[in-house]
This record gives structure tokens, sequence and C-alpha cells, in this order.
């Protein structure tokens, strides 16, 4: 029966420092079609996890509707998970954060699910900084109902019925940095040594953290005239960098040369490699990370890898000063103070 996952594990296969195998970090058996482009990014952030060593009942895993929305069940079998309403994971996210920011949230999301229905959600969620890791699976067709271009799709490209699309594409990378966001990054789903290591950076990334992972869809957009499809991805490919990112309390390992690798260090202490590759880009200025971007548009190349990082950055908590413990563990005490206090917030009110 293929569509049983077996339970057999080698009992000599390596484990993390919390003792775990990369198994106990999958999920459910994938119902996607062969190929998908999808299934490669849920590898990946098992993979991700299990180097960091997260323990999986704190992760907290969100999506929508769509193809990308279905994979939460693809990966961190025992995590926390919530498959909400089309568009509204963002809101899902910001409930679940204020009330328990102890867990690390994990939201996936298409190109569908953000750049259309969700855009209004996708836009608050980043101007509040809402400390979380926001993947879009994006394909720029809506697979669910039969490959439709989607807002993401390039101006010209073709679809697997032969249509060209008419219209300017959302670019949600650069609305990312637009909108404020402080960590953005790019990659594709058929490059595994890139997204890994920037899945982790974003998980420790203290604000919201942004991957728009090119991701194509083997069925309705991997033909020719495609600029989603795999052969053209792979053609189209500039990278601002290589990256390695190196857990804190760990040795630091480098073949680089010292002239030209810019290391980032992360809140906890680990630290974020970057081999410079892209001319012209500072990944600590928005400015220079903007143009980058609009650079590769108009040679029509697909820029990947790290985009933007802000290391100095307050998340939603921060900001409107919530308490240090999670809300979901304070006592009613605390969280209702009683008719005195209700008064005198009244009182200023006035």
């Amino acid at each position: 029966m293929s569509y049983v996952r077996p339970k057999f594990r080698h009992p000599a296969l390596p484990k993390n420092e919390l003792g775990y195998t990369k198994s106990d970090y999958e999920g459910a058996l994938s119902t996607l079609c062969a190929g998908c482009g999808h299934d490669s990014i849920s590898a990946a952030i098992v993979q991700a996890c299990y180097e960091l060593a997260i323990e999986p009942h704190n992760v907290a895993k969100l999506s929508g509707i769509g193809c990308s929305s279905k994979t939460p069940a693809y990966f961190l079998g025992n995590s926390h998970g919530f498959n909400s309403v089309h568009g509204r994971m963002p809101s899902v996210a910001t409930g679940a954060n204020l009330a328990n920011k102890d867990l690390l949230y994990l939201g996936v999301s298409g190109d569908g699910d953000t750049a259309s229905i969700g855009m209004g959600q996708f836009t608050h969620v980043i101007r509040r900084n809402l400390n979380m890791v926001y993947i879009v699976m994006n394909n720029g067709c809506y697979g669910l109902t039969k490959g439709q271009d989607s807002a993401t799709a390039d101006q010209g490209s073709k679809n697997k019925s032969g249509n060209v699309n008419l219209f300017e594409d959302i670019d949600l990378a650069s609305l990312a940095l637009e909108l404020g966001a402080s960590f953005v990054a790019q990659s594709f789903s058929g490059d595994k040594s890139q997204l890994v290591p920037l899945i982790k950076a974003a998980i420790e990334h203290p604000g919201f953290a942004f991957i728009n992972v090119i991701s194509p869809c083997v069925t309705f957009n991997n033909n020719v005239g495609s600029t989603k499809s795999y052969d053209y991805v792979r053609e189209h490919i500039e990278a601002t960098s290589t990256i390695d990112f190196v857990p804190m309390a760990k040795e630091i390992n480098t073949s680089y040369d010292e002239g030209s690798l810019q290391k980032v260090l992360m809140h906890d202490g680990s630290v974020l490699q970057l081999h410079k590759l892209a001319q012209e880009w500072d990944p600590f200025k928005k400015i220079s990370a903007m143009n980058a971007i609009q650079n590769a548009r108009a040679k029509h190349e697909i820029l990947t890898g790290l985009i933007y990082i802000n290391t100095e950055t307050s998340d939603l908590h921060d900001l409107i000063q919530t308490s240090d413990r999670p809300l979901n563990k304070l006592p009613q005490k605390e969280l209702c103070p009683g008719s005195k206090m209700l008064e005198e917030i009244n009182a200023d009110l006035r």
C-alpha cells in the first residue's frame, strides 16, 4: 500500500542533539502531484527543523487554502496546526502569537492565498512585524482549479492552455520589502542547498521573516513559455550569495576568501554567512535590496538568496509592550484586575 508510510526506521539513523531522527519531523504522505515543488519545500522545512533541533511540539503550523496550504500535513506531524480560511492565515497567526509568543509560528501560503484574496492580510501582518516565518510556495497558477494564471504569473508568460498572460505580475519579494518586512528572501524549490539555510535563518530572525519560493506546478505550469517552469527557473536564476547558517556555540568553518565573506550575527548568537555574488547589493540596505530585485527583473532573471535583513528590529510584542509571560499562562487575577482598574482606564480615556 503506497499510501501508508512505513513505521520501521533503521536504528542507526543519525540523531540531532535532542535525540530525534529526521523521521520525527515528518508528517503524513503527500497527496500532491508527483514532482510538485511544494514537496521539496516541505522536505527543506523538515531538514531545517531537524538541524536546528527544534522541539516539534513548540511549533505552530498555519495555512490558508490551496495546494500549498495542504503541505503542513506533510511535515512536523507532532506540531500544532491550523488550516484556516482562504487568505486569512495571517489573522489566525496574529491571534495565536499574541496568546502564546513562546511557540515558533510557521505560516505556509500560496500565490493565490497571499497575492489575491489574502493581500490585505499579508500587508498588515508585515507592518505589525509579527514574529513568524511566512513561506509562499509560488507556482504562478491556481493548481486546485485547473491552472488559471495567478496574480504572480509574469506578464507575457504562457500557461498550459496556450493563453498568454496580459497583466503585470505582483512581485511578492518587492512588496514585502516596500511594506517593511525585516527579513526578505527568495529561493527555488529545486535548490535545497540554498533553501535550507534560508529557512534556518528565518526561524532565528526575531520578527517577520518572508521567503518567496518559486515552486513549479508540474501539472499545469511546467510547459514551454511558462516563467515558473523548472527549465525556465534553472536557466534564469541569479543568486545574491551562497549561504551558510551556523548555529550558536558551533565551530565556524568556511572555505570562502576573507575579503568576500559577510557574517550576519543573529539575535541568539547564530551566524548567517553570506558569500557575496551579486554586484552592487547590500543585504543591510533596503534601497540596495530593492534595486537588486528590479535590476534582475529588467534582465528577466530570478534573484534568489537573502535579499534583505534588518538585524535591529522589534516584533509586535515589543511594539505594544505585552507581558513577558505568554498571555495564555497568566492567571485570571492578572488578566482581569478588577473594576477599580477598569474605572482608572476609562478615566484616562475621557
